[in-house]
Parts: C-alpha cells; sequence; structure tokens
C-alpha cells in the first residue's frame, strides 16, 4: 500500500489541500495509472458519479472521474477542450457539478461545497480564456509573406542558395 511519501508532489499536493479524504484514498493511490504523460494534478473533490463514489481530479488538461471499487472501477475524463459550459448547483450540506460537452450532461453529486465550487470556478475561467493557438495561428499566417520576402533578401545577398530558399518558401506557403 503506497504511503503519502510515495505519491507524486503534485498528487501529494492536492490530497494535502482536501480537508477530507475519506473513501478516496484508494482512487488517489492509483491515480497515476489514469494520468497521461506529462499531465500535472492540480485539485481534488470527492463525489458520485454513474456506478458510486469517487474522486474527481483536475488536471492542467482534463477534468477525470475514478471510481476503483472492490466490485467496480470507472473513469472518465472530460478534456477542458471539450467542456462547454460547467455548472455549480449547490445544495444544504453538499453540491453537484453538472459538466457540459458536446450535447451530453454528466453530474457529479454528493461534493463538498467550498472544493466542489473552487473547482467549477478554475475550470469556468480556462474556458473564458482565449484559445492562445488561436490567437498566433492567424497573425503567424499574415506574417508569411513578409517572411518569404525577407528569404528573398538573403537570397539575393548569397546567404541563402537557391535550394535552401526553396524549400523554406515551400514550408512557410504550407502554414497558410
Amino acid at each position: 500500500m503506497a504511503k503519502d511519501d510515495d505519491l507524486r508532489p503534485d498528487v501529494a499536493a492536492a490530497k494535502a489541500a482536501l480537508r477530507n479524504t475519506l473513501g478516496s484514498n484508494r482512487e488517489i493511490r492509483k491515480l497515476v495509472e489514469h494520468l497521461w504523460e506529462g499531465e500535472s494534478v492540480e485539485r481534488f473533490v470527492p463525489g458520485t458519479y454513474g456506478k458510486g463514489a469517487g474522486l474527481l481530479t483536475l488536471t492542467d488538461r482534463r477534468l477525470l472521474f475514478t471510481l476503483d471499487g472492490v466490485m467496480n472501477t470507472q473513469s472518465e475524463d472530460f478534456p477542458l477542450e471539450k467542456i462547454t459550459s460547467i455548472q455549480w448547483k449547490s445544495g444544504l450540506a453538499l453540491g453537484a457539478i453538472v459538466i457540459f460537452t458536446a450535447g451530453n450532461k454528466s453530474e457529479i453529486t454528493n461534493v463538498a461545497k467550498q472544493v466542489g465550487k473552487e473547482i467549477v470556478d478554475v475550470v469556468r475561467g480556462r474556458l473564458n480564456e482565449p484559445a492562445p493557438a488561436a490567437a498566433t495561428g492567424a497573425s503567424a499566417a499574415s506574417d508569411i509573406p513578409d517572411q518569404i520576402r525577407k528569404l528573398g533578401e538573403l537570397r539575393a545577398a548569397g546567404i541563402l542558395d537557391e535550394a535552401e530558399f526553396a524549400a523554406k518558401k515551400a514550408d512557410l506557403l504550407s502554414r497558410m
């Protein structure tokens, strides 16, 4: 059985920030089996989804629900770029996180109020951020004619030969 000292630093930090890990220790210990290469864990919140009580994990790339029980296991991920909306519903003692993705709706219930709302707020913030790839892609495409002109100047100055110029020009044109 893994101890906290055996956990990855990001997993241990998220576990330390969680006030109550009761019923989630097994999922926390086995979480690394579900993570993608280079993915880092930010927060946890226990909750109920599908077949039972498990752990909702917020990483730098997705929300991931894992259940690792004696009789059944379950994992479902919600990549952040696929989430269209996220909602927090608060009850008397606990709340629910509702995740909307491409016409689907998933609800994680029995979620601790403060931690659940924090995760929803973080995801909402990320959904409202402009996509960096889209912003840089448009400006990079408009710079391509200028880059080709500069390559032509380098060819005229004898810095690039005809083959190098043609290869770089073809590469730039393929990005448009």
